[in-house]
């Protein structure tokens, strides 16, 4: 990506036409940037795929508010849960459930 020098707006770029060699153009300012020669990746840099960290953890669970919900994978008739606004303001907080039951502890959200 190119940024104009003169107004900071990000440069778009143009084929050659009719002889005119590319180009970088800034859409909002007459600033032009000819390209004589083909552009070049001199380094790619290789991306590290992060560790998805849960945004609720088990130690969030065990110390959250506790309700009579029935699991849907064992119909274990306790559930843990904790409600966050997911969507926009004026829609409902989404409920997340997680199941008491030890040899379960199965997950499932209620929107």
């Amino acid at each position: 990506m190119e940024f104009c020098p003169t107004c900071g707006t990000m440069l778009q770029y143009e084929l050659p036409h009719m002889g005119r060699p590319s180009r970088f153009f800034c859409s909002t300012c007459p600033y032009v940037c000819y390209i004589e020669n083909k552009v070049k990746i001199k380094k790619k840099m290789h991306l590290d795929k992060k560790d998805l960290e849960p945004v609720i953890t088990d130690d969030d669970m065990k110390n959250a508010s506790q309700t009579d919900a029935t699991c849907p994978k064992c119909g274990h008739g306790r559930a843990a849960y904790v409600q966050f606004q997911t969507r926009s303001a004026d829609e409902p907080a989404t409920i997340f459930y997680t199941c008491m039951k030890e040899t379960c502890r199965s997950t499932w959200r209620e929107d």
